[in-house]
């Protein structure tokens, strides 16, 4: 008999009769609002003599497109200048574009360190000055513009900008119609989510997993939100709830024997192959073979494209680096941080996401495309990397089975000596650094990828952002956690009347 872990995750938060107890399509009775509103807001555009947001924000693409405006701001001596600091409104501005910046662009650097320090400095009299200008300072110093999730950063966008006293009333209102009609497209596919994670019984039968249908398809709004996009996010809300199932099974349940069976299984992707597993692992192979061969049957019945070699092959990788990381746990090693590191990148599920997603969301795939996720290209690694390091903060030493495993974090500690405060800064750092290559790939135009899948892999790696933001929200989701799920997918923001 397998001795299995005894410990186990949190239930799930929400459940399917909570999720489909929502009202949905209501979206009609806004329609005719929404289009009033947008009459009047396109004549204020047209009004020369209005001032509007657009201004601001064309200002703002400016400084990031040009980054030489840095210079204007320094002395002679290369240095940022002091009395620039009394303006809070360019220096926030200032301190958003230089997350933009690519490897190398050292005066980007220059421009982060100086603003950070001087903008906490001055906080606390930009607050008497003007509290709404403080709170979006406060908010861009915990994780800036460029790294947050689109969708939850439009709705904390919304409220905050309900607070200012100069705030444009008719603006304010198309803002909440449109959010709100939207998120009742994504309730509504959450709904049949639920419906289909019912049908398919899996957090019933394994007591092991974790319960995180929600969570799956939170994940799938940060990376796609646009409402024409359901197919999408359906297929990978799927795709990311057998992810969890699959990591769960590495992690809480299979013997070392038995995890080497099914990763052969994922190899071979044949029904054969998984005649001498558990019930409980059969399962769990039925259940993400079907839903993957599925999804490459639509591929091929709508652009008679075969993918389903590449959507394998990225399984086979994926559960193959899941089985490197047991061997370690099992065997209680700490691997050198490089060796732990060309493992986990891969074990982040990153790449199987992003296979993934070109699937369903590219209408002319290519082969060369394809070809490139077995390269692994560096638009993936990025990613990956960041995927993996933010997991592992978020984690740190402590872990679900209470015991420390093979974590960037301990492998760093066990190889240089330093502190746990120290090593987590250097994650911190390398987290930094990786986003700068990540920035410079992403504005390459050297790829077969069209832009919605670079689009994509920014909004993936700000989702991945979002979610250990805090902690761990997949396997201990604190109530932060669970404030943004219901405020992106729940709850609509209150009409505000003049």
């Amino acid at each position: 008999m397998a001795n299995r872990p005894s410990a186990s995750y949190q239930p799930s938060t929400w459940t399917c009769d909570f999720v489909e107890s929502f009202k949905t399509g209501q979206t009609e009775i806004y329609k005719e609002r929404q289009r009033k509103l947008v009459e009047e807001v396109r004549k204020m555009v047209d009004d020369e003599d209005v001032e509007v947001e657009p201004t601001a924000l064309l200002e703002l693409v400016d400084i990031i497109q040009r980054p030489d405006i840095f210079k204007h701001f320094m002395d002679d001596n290369g240095k940022f200048k002091a009395c620039h600091c009394n303006d809070g409104k360019g220096m926030l501005s200032l301190h958003e574009a230089s997350y933009l910046g690519f490897e190398g662009e050292n005066i980007l650097d220059d421009a982060k360190s100086f603003i950070g320090i001087h903008l906490r400095h001055h906080l606390g009299k930009i607050n008497i000055i003007d509290p709404s200008l403080a709170e979006q300072v406060s908010h861009a110093l915990e994780l800036p513009l460029h790294r947050r999730m689109l969708r939850l950063e439009a709705r904390e966008y919304i409220e905050a900008y309900a607070r200012r006293v100069d705030a444009n009333h008719v603006l304010l209102e198309l803002a909440v119609l449109d959010f709100n009609m939207v998120q009742s497209t994504h309730l509504s596919e959450l709904q049949d989510m639920s419906r289909w994670w019912r049908y398919m019984g899996l957090a019933n039968k394994l007591s092991f997993i974790r319960d995180r249908i929600v969570e799956s398809f939170f994940c799938s709004v940060g990376m796609v939100f646009e409402p024409q996009f359901s197919n999408f996010r359906k297929g990978m809300t799927k795709l990311i709830a057998l992810i969890i199932i699959i990591d769960d099974v590495y992690d809480m349940y299979g013997s070392l024997k038995e995890l080497e069976q099914f990763t052969e299984a994922i190899e071979r992707w044949s029904m054969d192959a998984i005649e001498n597993l558990s019930d409980c692992l059969k399962l769990c192979f039925q259940a993400l073979y079907s839903t993957v061969n599925e999804m490459a049957y639509d591929n091929f019945k709508e652009q008679g494209v075969n993918t389903i070699s590449q959507l394998k092959k990225a399984w086979a990788d994926l559960c193959k680096a899941f089985l490197v990381e047991a061997k370690w746990y099992h065997t209680k090693a700490t691997p050198k941080f490089k060796d732990y590191m060309d493992n986990a990148w891969l074990s982040s599920s990153a790449v199987v996401i992003l296979v993934h997603a070109y699937c369903l969301i590219d209408q002319n795939i290519t082969k060369q495309a394809l070809d490139c996720f077995d390269q692994h290209n560096d638009l993936f690694y990025h990613p990956s990397m960041i995927f993996r390091l933010c997991n592992d903060l978020a984690s740190s030493l402590a872990d679900l089975k209470g015991e420390i495993t093979a974590k960037s974090i301990p492998c760093y500690m066990n190889e240089t000596k330093l502190s746990e405060e120290l090593a987590c800064e250097q994650m911190r750092n390398l987290i930094d650094e990786t986003w700068k290559k990540m920035n410079k790939g992403l504005a390459s135009n050297n790829t077969p990828f069209s832009r919605p899948l670079m689009d994509i892999i920014l909004n993936l790696v700000r989702t991945i952002h979002c979610i250990y933001q805090y902690g761990d929200a997949y396997g201990a989701p604190d109530n932060k956690s669970k404030i943004r799920v219901l405020k992106l997918l729940f709850e609509p923001v209150s009409l505000i009347k003049e």
